[in-house]
């Protein structure tokens, strides 16, 4: 009787363990889908930047403060948001920014003036700026860590759906149904997922580690443990090269794939809209391929450092090529183009090295300090690129009265990435190795 009671128990454990996953992975799937979306809303402005241009009469430095609006917002908010998905847990924290991220997709699509706009992205930007850091916490939470590296590449894949989507598909959807019809669905997908995010999660069973689990539903905030955890991860030197690759090369990737590689292509290539786009598209699918076979090899390999410095190389190399060659065959650029995706991926295990480098319960707040590197950089390029290109513009104007830009005013604007690329690559040579395994304690 005693041992088919215990036997009894034991499957009746192991229900309740499968139940826990499925919830979890069910849950992992519904934040990956937000994370599709503040994917496309990240880079929406790039294949929609001729629209944006007409409806607002701005300049490329305007239109860089338009774009970059976005990563203004998402900058600022990595430190609180980590602190927040470490402190009361991802639930309360992804429902408010769906709602937020709904009320600056209406705002932007409605915009009658270019005030307002920048106040829907900013609102877009405050609302999914939380996506991801919520994301990597479930993940370190509720899955094993030494599959850490992998579940974020595939997430990434997958939420890389978002940044391609934003490429050719958005800029033909924009000429069918018109660029603000687009934000306007958007504004209602954005609620619907938060409200599935509220719905799914559940942080007492789900989210083991976080404080909310000490009470179910009454989530504790120590602020003394809160800012003694954040000194923790400033302090700790081996946060800041990550910080810094993040920095140069995720920060390049967003501001030239997020606003001006569509504008480069067509006004000094001479591609048509839709083959730029498409540019756009292929970069961002290589992205995505990237992101999870950086991640995948990296954690058979058992090492982060070597795939970083081979990346992060290959990638200033291919910025080398854009400045000093000159117009290249179709199937040369889209290559290219591919190979940058590949390559920028790199950037995404900082974000690994950095809950390896870091204590594990405070893998929120180190994650988000080195994602905010590249975020704070892809703020201060977009709008930067810009306006090195205006101060070399010499008057050209396209039909609709837009600005028209030379290949010399790019070469200037994209000498400034280039740059950048190069110092994200000269600091993944600091990156302390992990093999693949928390190793804070011998930091400590």
């Amino acid at each position: 009787m005693l041992a088919r009671a215990v036997r009894v128990r034991d499957v009746a454990m192991s229900e309740l363990t499968r139940h826990h996953y499925r919830r979890r992975t069910m849950a992992l799937a519904v934040v990956v889908a937000a994370y599709v979306l503040s994917f496309f809303q990240r880079f929406a402005p790039a294949g929609i930047a001729q629209d944006l241009i007409t409806a607002f009469h701005t300049t490329a430095s305007s239109l860089g403060v338009l774009a970059a609006t976005y990563f203004y917002v998402y900058t600022v908010m990595q430190v609180p948001t980590g602190v927040l998905v470490d402190t009361l847990g991802p639930r309360l924290i992804l429902l408010l920014g769906g709602l937020v991220g709904g009320c600056g997709s209406l705002l932007f699509g409605t915009a009658p003036s270019f005030e307002l706009a920048i106040l829907g992205r900013t609102l877009i930007g405050l609302g999914v700026s939380v996506t991801f850091i919520a994301m990597l916490k479930i993940i370190a939470l509720s899955f094993d860590e030494r599959r850490f590296a992998s579940l974020v590449g595939v997430s990434m894949l997958v939420g890389n759906l978002g940044s391609v989507l934003a490429g050719a598909p958005l800029s033909w959807l924009a000429q069918v149904t018109g660029w603000r019809a687009v934000f306007l669905g958007l504004a209602g997908l954005s609620v619907l997922l938060g409200l599935a995010c509220w719905r799914l999660l559940r942080s007492d069973v789900d989210m083991p580690g976080t404080a909310s689990a000490v009470v179910p539903g009454r989530p504790r905030f120590d602020r003394t443990v809160v800012l003694s955890g954040l000194l923790s991860v400033l302090r700790n030197r081996d946060t800041w090269p990550g910080v810094c690759v993040n920095f140069g090369i995720s920060g390049s990737f967003f501001a030239f794939a997020g606003l001006w590689a569509t504008p480069f292509l067509t006004q000094v290539h001479g591609m048509s809209r839709a083959i730029a786009a498409n540019h756009v598209s292929l970069y961002f699918a290589g992205f995505a391929l990237g992101c999870v076979s950086v991640g995948t090899l990296s954690d058979r390999l058992g090492r982060r450092k070597p795939v970083l410095i081979l990346s992060s190389h290959l990638y200033v190399a291919i910025w080398l090529v854009w400045l000093l060659a000159g117009t290249l065959p179709l199937s040369v650029s889209y290559s290219l183009f591919a190979l940058m995706g590949l390559t920028t991926a790199g950037f995404t295990l900082t974000w690994a090295c950095a809950k390896e480098l870091n204590p594990p319960l405070l893998s929120g707040m180190s994650t988000s300090v080195t994602n905010m590197g590249g975020f704070l950089a892809g703020a201060i390029l977009q709008p930067l690129v810009g306006w090195v290109m205006d101060r070399t513009w010499q008057g050209g104007l396209t039909a609709n009265g837009a600005r028209l830009y030379t290949s010399d005013d790019f070469h200037a604007g994209l000498l400034l990435l280039a740059g950048t690329a190069a110092f994200g690559a000269l600091f993944a040579w600091g990156i302390r190795e992990t093999h693949c395994r928390n190793v804070w304690r011998q930091a400590g």
